[in-house]
């Protein structure tokens, strides 16, 4: 395992992306952390932050195909997945993939969408493969779902599933730039024009290869024990309906490993474990009193309560 290359990998990709979404390292560093792990990320948002430019920016420049579905009412799962139509020049029936045949896909308002076509995203997500009329298509490798979500607005949409949220790596939000950089977007060339211009920093074997590499990172029964005590925490909690599941918490030992290797360490600290949790846990727990806020404090207090093995290591 070379260290020094996987936090090389981060840095080309945070400063290609970075130049048509300002001021947003720490996200970009974790739709990093998510390509690396072959997790998928939520993305929930006000309209008009930059989400889609976001993912078109670091499509470009890991140099994957992308795809944008809009999620409407009227969205059937065939239009996700493809279908098998009828060649009348050879009379045999063939396949023609859908939009989730791309290395990213962005699932753009995603709740807008029907609890059948959401689900038509499960399997892809889950086992990076799609099954139609009995027939099992492999999808391209890596793999990367963003889905994004309008977190105040109610009207016309179909909440996720709980199943269906943990199939989420992590949750992400990118809120709105400071003044200065929104000045900057303002008197700079249109982001589509920058985003064009774009030339891949990697490729899909270096990604592949990575992909590996950092499941080598120490992560040591200290830190194993850690995570343990932070997803016990959930699930013996009064204030919460269901608590972190055995997904979360791979979640966050993986996303661990992953950032302390973009970090330039071979070896997990608890810092690395706290950074993560913000992002990992927050949407896999179900209060009894739900809002965003509650779920924040609830976090804060969990890891100010949970003892952290600062002696050990």
């Amino acid at each position: 395992m070379n260290i020094q290359e996987l936090k090389n990998f981060s840095d080309r990709i945070r400063a290609s992306v970075s130049k048509v979404i300002l001021g947003k390292d720490e996200v970009i560093g974790q739709l990093t952390i998510a390509l690396l792990t072959g997790g998928h990320v939520l993305l929930e948002d006000l309209p008009g932050t930059g989400k889609t430019m976001l993912l078109r920016a670091f499509a470009a420049s890991i140099g994957l195909d992308f795809r944008r579905i809009q999620f409407t009412p009227d969205l059937l799962p065939s239009d996700l997945t493809g279908i098998y139509f009828y060649n009348q020049k050879n009379s045999e029936f063939e396949f023609r993939p859908g939009p989730l045949f791309s290395g990213v896909v962005l699932a753009d308002e995603i709740n807008r969408a029907t609890p059948r076509s959401q689900s038509a995203l499960l399997e892809s997500m889950e086992e990076h493969q799609i099954s139609i009329d009995g027939i099992t298509h492999k999808l391209p490798e890596p793999y990367l779902v963003m889905a994004t979500q309008n977190p105040i607005e109610s009207y016309g949409t179909f909440p996720l599933p709980e199943a269906q949220m943990d199939r989420f790596l992590m949750r992400l939000s990118m809120g709105y730039m400071s003044r200065e950089e929104e000045i900057r977007v303002l008197t700079r060339e249109d982001a589509r024009d920058i985003v064009a211009k774009i030339t891949p920093v990697t490729d899909r074997e270096e990604i592949l290869r990575l992909q590996k590499e950092y499941r080598e990172v120490k992560l040591s029964e200290e830190i194993a024990a850690y995570i343990m005590d932070l997803a016990e925490y959930t699930r013996s909690s009064s204030l919460l309906l269901a608590g972190v599941s055995a997904r979360g918490t791979i979640a966050l030992a993986r996303t661990s490993q992953a950032r302390a290797a973009l970090s330039g360490r071979d070896y997990v600290i608890p810092e690395d474990v706290k950074a993560e949790v913000p992002y990992v846990f927050p949407h896999r727990l179900s209060l009894v009193k739900r809002s965003h806020s509650d779920t924040d404090q609830f976090i804060r207090n969990m890891l100010e309560t949970t003892a952290v093995p600062l002696e050990a290591l």
